[in-house]
């Protein structure tokens, strides 16, 4: 069991056990040896569309001598070429499209804040399948149809508002679509509402609980039970304190626009200790980054995902860049499905401080939860002579004197270079001082 699973949360563990309840369940418990042969009779006609559809695709299987009847086994997959978050930008905005634009039902896309955004798009049928995956993604994470689910994720071209809202009307949730900003409002209709679900960022909700408790509204002792966070890297002690601020169950759901949107994985309710990845839909492998050879189930690596249902949007071992480990080990809740073990960073997030290599969330494990200081925090990485350095500015508790500031700094810097083994700079903020989130937080800020 998860160190997610706090104390706070296991009153509402027991409610859940109000009937252990499956969307899909004769493809949730579908035997190992059944998803692997459905895997491959999709992968075959996946690759066979991409192939004969997408002129990227044609020439990436060309150049690496391989064609879509060579393919006679799932590990056959590893001789394909990978495809990168630039092969969309070279295309943009729709030369990764498989089907012509009058059979486009939707088009999504990323912010583009690092350079062109990354174009997406849906058919009909893969709008109804989204919806499906993520009303069992839903589900698995305790919500029920009927139950009053509040959408805080943003609306409009990111995937996250829109992709949460159509899968919790495809379960029968009633939804309150809000999108993320505002906390105050947020606060009242979740209240007045009743929501049972909260969907958010998780440093959204972090920053909901914060205006909660200075409004004087009390969302721990209403119906609020589950929590279904997502969209950015979070830790173990964020989960922690978010269960123990809402009184919540929180859960981890993850998708990439690229391969879907929000519904690709999620954890279930009732063990909170990796995500089930649909694997009906998608393929998972594990990667070593740097050889990019498949690594065995359970190795540390990057994880590569293929889609086996997408018409619009096919993606052939698309590199995630996210760091994590899968596991076949058997689940309480009885689903099948590979489990995504948390994700403990991306790989192009590596920070490389004084000679250490570092993610932000190992920051983040450290500081949330540390006597005397808020869950805020904001990481800036400057360059000092051929070295990188790294300054944390960070909240004090609003029971901490200013004069003790030195003194909680000095503890709070020690902590970090004996726990993660990096020397930092501690900049003590007032209650308040660094900026909160209205959508995906911003963490770091790299000023070299």
């Amino acid at each position: 069991m998860s160190v997610g699973n706090s104390t706070a949360a296991l009153d509402i563990a027991s409610e859940s056990s109000r009937e252990r309840y499956m969307y899909q369940p004769e493809i949730e418990t579908l035997p190992r040896e059944q998803l692997a042969e459905l895997q491959l009779d999709r992968l075959k006609k996946t690759l066979h569309h991409a192939y004969n559809n997408v002129p990227h695709f044609k020439q990436s299987f060309d150049k690496a001598g391989v064609s879509p009847d060579n393919l006679e086994t799932l590990a056959d997959l590893a001789k394909f070429p990978f495809t990168v978050k630039t092969d969309l930008r070279d295309n943009y905005p729709f030369g990764m499209f498989a089907v012509p634009k009058n059979q486009i039902s939707r088009i999504h896309a990323s912010s583009g804040t690092t350079g062109k955004p990354t174009v997406v798009g849906y058919t009909k049928g893969d709008l109804d399948r989204w919806a499906q995956l993520v009303a069992r993604s839903i589900a698995c994470a305790g919500g029920r149809p009927g139950d009053m689910l509040h959408n805080a994720y943003g609306y409009g071209l990111f995937t996250g508002g829109l992709g949460a809202h159509y899968g919790a009307e495809k379960l029968g949730c009633t939804v309150t679509p809000m999108s993320g900003g505002n906390t105050e409002k947020q606060n009242i209709v979740m209240n007045d509402f009743g929501a049972e679900i909260l969907c958010a960022t998780p440093s959204f909700a972090l920053n909901l609980a914060d205006s909660a408790e200075k409004q004087g509204i009390d969302l721990k002792s209403g119906p609020l039970r589950t929590g279904i966070f997502g969209a950015e890297p979070w830790s173990d002690a964020m989960r922690a304190e978010l269960q123990q601020r809402l009184n919540i169950k929180a859960v981890d759901i993850y998708g990439l626009s690229e391969i879907m949107g929000p519904g690709v994985a999620i954890e279930c309710c009732e063990e909170q200790s990796g995500l089930h990845g649909w694997e009906d839909h998608f393929l998972f492998e594990i990667i070593d980054p740097d050889t990019l050879q498949p690594l065995p189930i359970g190795e540390v690596g990057e994880l590569v995902i293929t889609t086996l249902t997408k018409e619009a949007l096919p993606m052939i071992r698309y590199r995630t860049h996210d760091i994590t480990r899968l596991s076949h080990d058997p689940c309480s809740c009885g689903r099948t499905h590979v489990r995504i073990l948390r994700v403990t960073g991306r790989n192009d997030d590596m920070m490389i401080i004084r000679g250490v290599n570092v993610y932000p969330s190992q920051i983040e494990s450290v500081l949330v939860g540390f006597p005397n200081i808020a869950p805020h925090y904001l990481l800036l990485i400057r360059r000092n002579g051929n070295m990188d350095t790294l300054d944390i500015d960070v909240e004090a508790d609003s029971s901490v004197d200013p004069d003790q500031y030195p003194m909680l700094a000095a503890e709070v810097r020690h902590h970090i270079k004996s726990f993660v083994g990096i020397t930092c700079s501690i900049f003590i903020k007032k209650p308040g001082e660094i900026p909160r989130s209205e959508g995906k937080a911003v963490r770091v800020k790299d000023l070299r």
